[in-house]
């Protein structure tokens, strides 16, 4: 008599089940990882109209209390018990001042608020960048006319565009977002 023949049985995968798998999770990858990519351009995007958004308010909110726009006039002149502000007229620096330090009712600035100076600082941290370059915090990187026309970028340059005739302050830059609208037309 023969014994019965036992059969063995194993487990695991097969290699057909494995490539299955691998390949079902190249498919979801493959879905996937581009729109986070798309959702970090949005995120930039996004920061870079809050940003516009914030300084376009500090900049109608100073012409509200000065009747000119920052920028526009020297922040030299003035009694300041302590810094005061550097600016020429028509200036990145005069910008700047404006928008974060205390003014008087004729635009000179000073580092502390008294009965004199008691308009402002209408940014407290500071000129906020593009964040499509991370450009604008620095007076270099403040480009500022005073034709009144409209700011058209010649280039990718980054940072901001200001005209303090106008009060117009866009993104110094003719490059294209994700919808293929210029960067200056935010």
């Amino acid at each position: 008599m023969t014994a019965p023949r036992r059969i063995q049985r194993q487990d695991g995968f097969t290699l057909v089940e494995l490539l299955i798998v691998v390949i079902i999770l190249a498919i979801l990858a493959a879905i996937v990882i581009p729109q986070f990519s798309s959702a970090t351009t949005d995120a930039q995007e996004a920061a870079l109209d809050s940003n516009l958004g914030g300084l376009r308010n500090a900049v109608e909110l100073y012409k509200a209390q000065h009747t000119t726009y920052p920028g526009g006039i020297a922040t030299t002149g003035g009694t300041c018990a302590a810094t005061k502000g550097t600016g020429a007229i028509n200036s990145a620096q005069a910008f700047m001042d404006h928008l974060l330090m205390y003014s008087d009712a004729t635009g000179n600035t000073c580092s502390v608020g008294d009965n004199t100076f008691k308009f402002g600082p209408y940014l407290r941290k500071g000129v906020p960048t593009d964040a499509i370059t991370q450009k604008g915090s620095l007076v270099a990187e403040i480009v500022v006319t005073n034709t009144g026309a409209p700011i058209a970028p010649a280039a990718a340059t980054g940072g901001w565009a200001y005209d303090t005739k106008s009060g117009q302050i866009v993104m110094n830059s003719n490059g294209t977002d994700s919808k293929s609208k210029t960067y200056s037309t935010h």
